[in-house]
C-alpha cells in the first residue's frame, strides 16, 4: 500500500513543481512575444501641407488677436401695420351715398374727400343749428340793450336777470348743436359758410381721410345706403411699419427699449430699427417675449404681413478671436490651418461665441499665431488629396 501511494504522489509532485516554475517566470523556455501592431497612418490634421507655387497668392494669413465678438440673437419676425398709421372711415349719420371721390389704391392726403352722403338727419340738424344761431344772436343783442338800460336804472333788476338767463339758454342750445355737427365731421369753416348762407353742399355729409396714405379698402358705391358705424373705407400709411418677433425669456432679458436691431427681409437689404416695445408678460403658449421694432419704410419695401428675420447684437469684452473664414472641418474636427516654417498645419480648436464674422478661440492656437483666413479651401483640398493617396499606398 505505501509503495503504491509513493508511485502515485511522485509524478503529481513533479507536475505541480513545473507549473509553479512557469508561473514565477523562471522557466528556461523564452516567453511568447505578442504580434507587433502595424503603425497607424498619421491623421491628416497633423500633416504639413505644402502649397504649389500657383496657389501661393491665394493664401493669406492673419495673426490671432483679441477682438470683440458680439453675441448675436436672431428670430423670425413679421411686418405689421403701425396702428397709428391706420384709419377706418365710417359715416356718423344715416344717409345715401351721392358721390364717391376715390377708389381702391388711390393715394390720399389728410383731409381729402372720400365720399359725399345725402342725409335727412343732417338737413334737420343744420336747420336747428341755423335757428339756434339766430336765436342766440337776437338774445345777445337784447341783453346788451337791457344791460345799458339797467345801468341807467330804466329797467328793473328782474328784467335784467330774465334777459341774461334767456341769453345763456339760447347760447347753450346753439353750442350743443354746433358740437354735434363738429363731431359729425363738419369743420369750423363749413359752419361759418352755413351761417353766411354760402353753402352749395351744406346738406351733404362729406367723409374725409384723417391721415395721408393709400386706400386699401373701399366698401361703398354711389347710391348705397349707409348707417352709422359701418366701415366704408380704410386708409393706411406704410411709410412707417412695425416688425414683431418672439424672443426666449433669457434672451429678452439682455435687451431694453431703445436698443437697435436689424431687420433682414428675404431678398431685400437689411434695415436698422429701434426696439420700441418688450412685452411685460410672456406668451402663455410659447413662453416667449414679444418684441416690436418701429421701422422707417418710406420706399414701401417692407410689406405688412411679410415674414422677415430679426437680428439683435450684444457687444462683449475682447476675447482671443479670428475671422470666421479661417474655420473649417477636417476628419470631423473643426479647426484652422496655422502657418509653420515648413508649411501649413491643420490644428483642431475649441471655439466659443460667433458673431459679426468673428469666432472666439478657447483652445488650440495662441495669440499671435498666423492662421489662414483666405485659401482655406485650397489647403483643405490638398490635405485631403494627400491623405487619400497615403491611404492607397498603405
Amino acid at each position: 500500500m505505501n509503495r503504491g501511494l509513493a508511485r502515485t504522489i511522485g509524478p503529481l509532485a513533479l507536475l505541480v513543481s513545473l507549473v509553479l516554475v512557469n508561473c514565477d517566470g523562471r522557466s528556461s523556455e523564452a516567453p511568447v512575444q505578442p504580434a507587433p501592431v502595424a503603425p497607424q497612418a498619421s491623421s491628416p490634421r497633423y500633416r504639413v501641407v505644402q502649397i504649389p507655387p500657383t496657389l501661393r497668392g491665394r493664401v493669406h494669413t492673419e495673426a490671432v488677436q483679441p477682438h470683440v465678438v458680439p453675441e448675436v440673437v436672431t428670430a423670425p419676425g413679421e411686418v405689421a401695420l403701425d396702428l397709428k398709421q391706420v384709419a377706418k372711415i365710417n359715416s356718423r349719420i344715416e344717409g345715401q351715398v351721392e358721390q364717391v371721390y376715390v377708389q381702391l389704391g388711390d393715394r390720399v392726403i389728410a383731409g381729402q374727400r372720400l365720399a359725399a352722403i345725402g342725409s335727412l338727419q343732417l338737413d334737420e340738424l343744420i336747420q336747428e343749428y341755423l335757428v339756434a344761431k339766430a336765436q342766440a344772436d337776437v338774445a345777445a343783442n337784447s341783453f346788451q340793450r337791457t344791460e345799458k338800460l339797467r345801468a341807467e336804472d330804466i329797467v328793473t333788476e328782474r328784467r335784467f336777470v330774465e334777459e341774461r338767463g334767456h341769453l345763456l339758454e339760447t347760447k347753450a342750445r346753439y353750442q350743443h348743436i354746433r358740437e354735434k355737427l363738429l363731431n359729425m365731421g363738419l369743420t369750423v369753416a363749413e359752419l361759418s359758410q352755413l351761417e353766411t348762407g354760402h353753402h352749395d353742399e351744406s346738406h351733404r355729409y362729406t367723409l374725409k381721410s384723417p391721415i395721408a396714405g393709400t386706400v386699401i379698402a373701399q366698401k361703398v358705391v354711389r347710391g348705397q345706403g349707409v348707417a352709422p358705424g359701418v366701415e366704408l373705407f380704410e386708409v393706411v400709411d406704410t411709410s412707417r411699419v412695425w416688425v414683431f418677433a418672439n424672443l426666449a425669456i433669457e434672451q429678452a432679458r439682455k435687451f431694453k427699449e431703445g436698443d437697435t436691431g436689424t431687420i433682414l427681409p428675404k431678398g431685400g437689404n437689411p434695415v436698422t430699427a429701434p426696439l420700441t416695445y418688450l412685452a411685460p408678460v410672456a406668451d402663455e403658449t410659447t413662453r416667449t417675449i414679444r418684441v416690436r421694432f418701429a421701422v422707417a419704410n418710406s420706399q414701401g419695401l417692407l410689406k405688412p404681413r411679410e415674414y422677415v428675420d430679426v437680428k439683435l447684437t450684444l457687444p462683449g469684452a475682447p476675447v482671443l478671436a479670428m475671422p470666421a473664414s479661417a474655420l473649417t472641418t477636417v476628419d470631423n474636427l473643426r479647426g484652422v490651418f496655422v502657418q509653420r516654417d515648413t508649411g501649413y498645419v491643420f490644428v483642431p480648436v475649441d471655439i466659443g461665441r460667433e458673431g459679426e464674422g468673428w469666432v472666439e478661440i478657447r483652445n488650440g492656437v495662441a495669440q499671435g499665431e498666423p492662421v489662414v483666413i483666405k485659401g482655406v479651401f485650397d489647403l483643405k483640398n490638398i490635405l485631403l488629396k494627400e491623405h487619400i493617396e497615403s491611404g492607397e499606398r498603405d
